[in-house]
């Protein structure tokens, strides 16, 4: 192909995934310039053999590509626009969005970085920490072919399972959107299996050893179920992104007039485990929701 190849990347977000992914291209001999507004985090991509900036802006500074693996939006918005960085970039450059957004701010955003002449990939990820980690993440792309494949060989680095959904920003969005509303019932509906089975006093860790053997299973079941029955499990993704992804899917299914039942009460079970001061626990925790729900009443007789 006669597109130039991209050298230099702009990276912003070094969060729990950020970071390893950002590593993972310093690893893939990118030259990776990141932002993140922890010090610490913009040190250890420095001690990874990265580049820090002090701002988004002064990372995107004539880049090839801008990588954004923020949390929502939002922050992507007030990364390219406010903070100044899309106008940084190298006139031709990429950005490529990997945080899970509701599919039609990924085509808003998209606009308005193409309209620069710049090209956008909506890219978002699955694959979690260790994902990012072990670049092995799925990451669904929409965006036209041209500007997937100038982008590709940064995303190879990232992920092993890269689909090109779609040619139009967005439809990254809505796979991604999808797998949320999976991921997220999967989690809901074991632990109603687990609440009903502890209360007919049955142990959990055998159900869960019964069914992730069985046609019942789902990798979520088997990944989650365990961690449901430890106090406080070590927080691999947090109940409250459940409650913004579950978010999503729903705005999604209201943009679209599709019916949800499912996804809605699988968003109130997180969104009550997130009331009750839980949403910064492990997602697998909002099976203390249901336990709340299913407590014996006082005046049982």
């Amino acid at each position: 192909m006669s597109h130039q190849s991209i050298s230099s990347i702009a990276f912003v977000g070094l969060g729990a995934m950020g970071a390893p992914m950002a590593e993972n291209l310093v690893r893939k001999q990118f030259r990776v310039t990141g932002f993140d507004m922890r010090e610490a985090a913009r040190e250890a991509l420095v001690a990874a053999g990265g580049h820090a900036a002090a701002s988004a802006k002064e990372a995107a500074e004539g880049a090839e590509a801008l990588l954004l693996m923020v949390v929502n939006a939002a922050q992507a918005r007030a990364v390219l626009f406010e903070a100044g960085a899309l106008a940084a970039l190298a006139p031709g450059a990429t950005v490529i969005l990997m945080a899970t957004c509701p599919p039609g701010e990924a085509e808003a955003i998209a606009a308005e970085v193409t309209k620069t002449g710049r090209h956008f990939i909506d890219a978002p990820v699955s694959g979690g920490v260790n994902g990012a980690r072990n670049a092995t993440l799925t990451i669904m792309v929409g965006a036209p072919s041209e500007s997937f494949a100038r982008a590709k060989p940064v995303l190879d680095a990232l992920g092993d399972k890269v689909f090109h959904v779609g040619e139009k920003a967005g439809q990254g969005a809505t796979v991604k959107t999808v797998n949320q509303l999976l991921c997220g019932v999967h989690i809901a509906v074991a632990a109603e299996a687990l609440s009903l089975a502890e209360k007919a006093g049955i142990d959990g860790r055998l159900l869960f050893e019964i069914m992730g053997g069985s046609a019942a299973s789902s990798w979520m079941l088997r990944d989650r179920g365990p961690r449901m029955h430890e106090p406080d499990p070590v927080v691999a993704s947090a109940v409250d992104i459940f409650v913004k992804d579950l978010g999503i899917v729903l705005d999604a299914g209201r943009a679209a007039k599709t019916a949800l039942p499912l996804a809605a009460a699988a968003h109130q079970m997180f969104l009550s485990a997130s009331g009750l001061g839980h949403g910064g626990r492990d997602d697998s925790q909002v099976v203390r929701a249901y336990r709340a729900l299913n407590a014996k009443p006082a005046n049982d007789a």
